[in-house]
């Protein structure tokens, strides 16, 4: 699985442009990407720079979602050896975060005294760490006499879900981290952390002379990691550097994405963060659009003046090779030198040969081979639910109606600031509008076109918003589009933004592309499906008339737009989700959902679908049947659980009757409910 999702992402990442049927989104996206960094200005001097470097290294903070005041044990625990030529082979773990174990192997040259020393961290290779291409530029670093640490990312090698190797981190799997506000790519830059502070308890280590490198999701972690350690004395990021808006135009892994980077800085920005220790950039010829020769130079450029600015401009080097998507021999020797000069010392940085190298068997270097691995393990998707849990117990429940009225505008307020990253002055909007044969085609911001069916919508009768995330078609032909017409008719449907785009689907992720775009804007997908419809409401109060009587009923995962409408809308009346997710809380893979609902940081800072749900109150708000991120159903009595929350706040306002959850309700039934 984890070989065709990795080939997936770069054969459409070689693709550019993607094809899409409907390409304004993309070109929206690209276009506001532009507009964030248009009047970004380069340093003209060192306090100006170390200013900005400042407030990079804290907004960059914020995105990753903070990292822990206090680090915990390290707790390290050996679980063999094996004796080589020139080395020793050491499989060890240690303690990240409480309870969460990062594997590991340790190469132990043989030579004696204070050894410079690199963490390696790998890539989107089957093996990780165990992974040959890995194994290599360990080996023949270690021979070359450097102590080296080559560890395995959250989620993939052997801190997978399952015990075996290959499994993949991203998609579904990493955006369980997105509502807890802890991206995958923070925890790296923190566990790598971690790994450094591990190396300065090996007393053959010099603490002072410690270097970074990996390729493609490792090269983005030595890029990030060595900008953000200053124990790191250098990085050799490879096949992984390119600038934030070539991301904007293709796939890539959810452990490369910095929600809400573009909001503050392009690439350039955070190679210039490693300035004046030593950076070698190392590209490929034949490599993905977003990482290619081109897009890199783009981000060198730009920060080659912060190198000069430190007097250290020969510390930022672009090493090019003929080669694709790789951590080939050629590119390992120029590692060599690069690491010998910066940590040892000696020489010029040119390429070191490669020592005699033997790979081993990736079962035989593992720390739990085969199935040994404890049963208790903490993987990425249980550290999210506990992670989640902890969050929750945090939320105090009101005890009047008078302090919900204060909390709840709050909440609206961070709901649509914070986690939706804010909405378009509509005042300033261009009215770009046109209906044809009833349907509607209208800009709910400038760049962005979306289309609404009004065939079956009077504006003088109470109207249903139906969502549905496979377009307004398939809506107008659902069960509840047939109970509503049934009851007399009266509804629209439209297509929300993002869908139709070509190639968007990476695994469990329908939305994975577009999804993760707009996660570099810093505005969810969630936020942006909301003002959609905010939009449209507009158009039709402006134009067409609006009832006062006006549902949303959001389908399926459609259901928690809905709820988010409702949340922050005053002109809707009626709220109903329908077999959408009831938890973000989930201990394995998000499945039959949508990525961009993982808003950053929900959890932390509104809460859980619950919660979301008591936004609209005191509403009449129906909630027909909810799944679990797995797809489960929930029971009754979970539901009654689950929703808790949202019913104490009905209570609160004695409101009781307008609030009804059930587990199980046909359209018909739901329609019922709402009337």
């Amino acid at each position: 699985m984890f070989r065709t999702l990795f080939a997936t992402v770069i054969a459409l990442s070689l693709t550019y442009p993607l094809v899409a049927d409907d390409p304004d989104f993309r070109d929206f996206i690209s276009a506001q990407a532009v507009a964030l960094r248009a009047n970004e200005k380069s340093p003209a001097t060192l306090a100006e720079w170390q200013k900005q470097r400042g407030e990079l290294r804290e907004k960059l903070l914020a995105s990753w979602g903070g990292f822990p005041k206090e680090p915990c044990p390290l707790d390290v625990q050996k679980h063999g050896e094996l004796k080589r030529d020139g080395y020793t082979l050491e499989k060890i773990s240690f303690q990240t975060m409480p309870g969460v174990r990062m594997t590991a192997n340790v190469y132990v040259p043989e030579k004696k005294g204070k050894l410079p020393a690199i963490l390696q961290v790998h890539g989107h290779w089957k093996g990780a760490k165990q992974d040959p291409v890995v194994q290599a530029r360990c080996i023949g670093a270690a021979k070359l006499g450097f102590f080296v640490l080559c560890v395995d990312a959250f989620g993939a090698g052997e801190r997978g879900i399952g015990k075996a190797l290959g499994e993949y981190h991203g998609e579904m799997t990493g955006a369980l981290l997105y509502p807890i506000g802890k991206p995958l790519s923070g925890i790296q830059v923190y566990e790598n952390m971690r790994a450094v502070d591990y190396l300065q308890t090996r007393p053959e280590v010099d603490g002072a002379k410690i270097g970074i490198t990996g390729a493609s999701g490792g090269g983005n972690q030595s890029m990030y990691s060595g900008a953000w350690d200053e124990r790191l004395r250098a990085a050799v990021p490879v096949c992984s550097v390119g600038n934030y808006q070539a991301y904007l135009r293709t796939a890539c892994c959810l452990c490369e994405v910095v929600p809400g980077a573009l909001t503050y800085t392009e690439e350039w920005g955070v190679l210039s963060l490693t300035a004046p220790r030593g950076l070698m950039v190392v590209s490929a010829t034949k490599d993905a659009y977003q990482f290619s020769v081109e897009q890199a130079k783009k981000s060198i450029a730009r920060a080659t003046p912060v190198f000069e600015l430190a007097g250290k401009k020969a510390n930022l080097r672009h090493a090019i090779f003929e080669s694709g998507h790789d951590y080939n021999k050629a590119m390992r020797e120029a590692m060599y030198g690069w690491m010998t000069l910066h940590l040892k010392g000696e020489g010029d940085g040119s390429p070191i040969r490669d020592p005699e190298i033997r790979t081993e068997t990736p079962e035989d270097i593992r720390c739990f081979p085969g199935t040994t691995r404890a049963d208790n393990w903490l993987t990425l998707p249980k550290f999210a639910a506990s992670e989640g849990k902890k969050l929750l117990e945090q939320k105090v429940p009101p005890k009047t109606a008078a302090e919900w009225a204060t909390t709840s505008e709050a909440m609206r307020m961070t709901l649509v600031n914070k986690v939706f990253g804010g909405f378009p002055d509509r005042a300033k909007l261009a009215k770009q509008m046109q209906v044809e044969a009833k349907i509607l085609r209208f800009a709910p911001e400038p760049g962005l076109m979306l289309k609404a069916d009004l065939r079956e919508y009077d504006p003088k009768k109470p109207v249903t918003i139906l969502l549905n995330f496979q377009g307004r078609d398939v809506a107008a032909k659902s069960e509840l589009a047939k109970e509503v017409r049934a009851a007399g008719g009266n509804f629209i449907t439209f297509d929300l933004r993002g869908m139709g785009i070509a190639g968007d689907t990476i695994g469990r992720a329908p939305d994975h592309n577009s999804a993760e775009w707009s996660l570099w804007l810093g505005r969810s997908l969630l936020g942006q499906w909301t003002f959609d419809v905010v939009r449209l409401l507009d158009y039709l109060e402006d134009t067409e008339g609006l009832p006062k009587d006006v549902t949303i009923i959001g389908d399926g995962s459609a259901g928690l737009v809905a709820l988010a409408v409702g949340a922050i809308e005053p002109r809707i009346a009626k709220v109903a989700a329908v077999g959408s997710l009831g938890s973000y809380i989930s201990d394995e893979p998000y499945v039959g959902q949508r990525l961009g609902l993982m808003a950053p940081g929900i959890l932390r800072d509104i809460g859980d679908v619950t919660h979301l749900a008591a936004l609209a109150a005191p509403k009449r708000v129906v909630i027909a049947g909810a799944v679990y991120g797995g797809g489960k159903a929930f029971s009754e009595a979970e539901m009654i659980a689950n929703y808790r929350p949202a019913t104490n706040i009905w209570a609160l306002l004695k409101a009781m009757p307008e609030l009804k959850i059930t587990h199980a309700a046909s359209a018909a039934d739901v329609l019922k409910m709402l009337k």
